[in-house]
């Protein structure tokens, strides 16, 4: 099933390719681009289609996660060819986003929790879609992210079928044929940066609900400091932190620094793979909130650590670009 899937996902991808380039849905490089070629832009669609997949071969289950996945997917796909407003898409995102909340019962919550959680997840999928950025990194941290919920859902605690799991893997992976090179055939666009969002904040969210704790954070625990710390540079910096620039760390060392983007991107991913251990680690231990809390910080801090020396080191380059 999965060798025929595999096929069946290369095959719409090189479809979406001809589409792509009759239509003209292309990158164009501009000063705040890591890139210097015209690229196609989309490919990430077929994260939507992973999905998909998964929602036929199981009798269409989570029918309004699925829903929601469809909206979202729709809106950044348009977005992608004519820029929305931004009214327009934070409307769809946040349907989507009661689409998926709905799915997980989340409404039973107190009132509190719920506008916590439209926060936070959709500061997430934004988050997730301002770090694709260079060749590689969506697609081989996600990869990283993914197989951090298998090792807990099979060596912690069951909260979602592995077939999901599965299904979305081999959608990254048809991806990263095409985008994990020096030079890309294809950038995922807003339509794969936020689709994939979506469908691993829908797998936390059910982890979350077996074993509620902060710990399943740690899983997007690399992109959270690099998006949390830049935003805090910035406004640092007195700069308006909702115009696009090439202020994260990936970007300093890609464009300034002149590592290469691939590097870059298996070493962010490698970072959270290691952290995906620390998370099962504390998920499987038998302590208390304050030691969870502690140990959490802890990883935050050498995270935090870690990403102020290394752009203390690299941004005197980006100011003198």
């Amino acid at each position: 099933m999965y060798l025929l899937l595999l096929l069946s996902l290369f095959c719409f991808i090189n479809i979406y390719f001809k589409i792509a380039d009759h239509f003209n849905i292309i990158d164009k490089p501009n000063e705040r681009s890591s890139h210097t070629s015209i690229t196609l832009r989309g490919g990430g669609i077929i994260f939507f289609f992973g999905a998909l997949s998964f929602f036929i071969y199981s009798g269409f289950q989570y029918s309004w996660f699925f829903l929601g996945l469809s909206l979202i997917t729709l809106v950044s796909f348009l977005d992608d060819i004519l820029t929305l407003s931004n009214k327009l898409r934070l409307s769809v995102h946040l349907i989507a986003m009661a689409l998926l909340f709905y799915q997980l019962n989340l409404f039973e919550q107190p009132w509190y929790w719920i506008v916590l959680a439209f926060i936070l997840f959709i500061g997430i999928t934004n988050a997730y879609n301002f770090m694709d950025g260079i060749n590689g990194i969506t697609g081989a941290y996600s990869i990283a992210v993914l197989a951090g919920l298998w090792m807990l859902n099979n060596y912690h605690v069951n909260f979602i079928e592995n077939d999901l799991i599965y299904c979305t893997s081999l959608s990254v992976l048809v991806f990263n044929f095409y985008n994990f090179r020096k030079k890309a055939k294809c950038f995922a666009g807003d339509v794969g940066s936020i689709a994939i969002a979506f469908i691993l904040l829908f797998m936390i969210g059910k982890l979350l609900l077996v074993q509620p704790s902060i710990v399943p954070f740690l899983l997007l625990g690399v992109y959270g400091v690099d998006s949390v710390l830049t935003i805090i540079h910035r406004l640092l910096l007195k700069e308006n932190i909702f115009q696009a620039h090439r202020k994260h760390l990936y970007q300093i060392l890609a464009n300034e620094a002149k590592v290469p983007h691939l590097w870059v991107a298996m070493g962010y991913s490698i970072v959270q793979i290691v952290l995906n251990f620390s998370v099962l680690f504390l998920m499987k231990a038998n302590v208390g909130f304050t030691m969870i809390l502690l140990s959490v910080l802890s990883v935050l801090l050498i995270l935090t650590v870690t990403y102020v020396i290394v752009k203390r080191r690299y941004f005197h380059l980006h100011q003198l670009a």
